[in-house]
């Protein structure tokens, strides 16, 4: 079991019900998913650059990432139906936790002017979207192997609710969010 799947149980479960009253454990909000995103944009001609965001992303996820195509072509932002717009992994499990692990204690740190989270970040539905402007904050990207920088959006969807009971659920977790 992951060290943050051990937290989760341990310390996340007994906090959580205590502040929100939950009547069991089945109750307390967790989180789902991850997702981990990049759009190719200025990429979206260069196959070889394309092939290293893939690349980076799967050495990130430690899954295969699949490519997002364009689903209609629109003249105003030059992209054609068919064409790759974007790379994209879900995580789940194990591989989440492992994940959410390395970005809470070695990627956000890493972030140049990193002052935490801001609580807006959180959205209505309780789940987190944090964006990152360069994928080499991850300590499995090598500096001298990189061709390409590229920024990442990833999502951290839970079942909370509400708001307030996502923040705190983040807050125990051990992400600096920001009050």
């Amino acid at each position: 079991m992951n060290r943050l799947q051990e937290k989760y149980i341990k310390q996340v479960v007994p906090a959580m019900r205590q502040t929100f009253g939950y009547k069991n454990n089945l109750a307390v909000p967790k989180i789902l998913k991850v997702t981990i995103n990049s759009g190719v944009g200025r990429f979206c001609q260069d196959e070889k650059a394309n092939e290293d965001i893939i690349k980076d992303i799967t050495t990130l996820a430690g899954q295969k990432a699949v490519t997002t195509q364009a689903k209609k072509a629109i003249a105003s932002f030059k992209t054609r139906q068919g064409q790759v717009i974007g790379i994209k992994v879900t995580l789940r499990g194990r591989r989440m936790y492992d994940f959410v692990d390395r970005l809470i204690s070695l990627a956000l740190p890493r972030t140049r002017d990193f002052r935490g989270l801001p609580a807006k970040s959180v959205d209505q539905r309780g789940s987190l979207n944090i964006g990152l402007k360069e994928q080499i904050v991850f300590p499995e990207i090598s500096h001298e192997h990189v061709r390409t920088i590229f920024g990442l959006e990833i999502s951290v969807t839970t079942n909370a609710k509400s708001q307030p009971e996502g923040i705190e659920l983040f807050k125990l977790m051990g992400f600096p969010i920001k009050s």
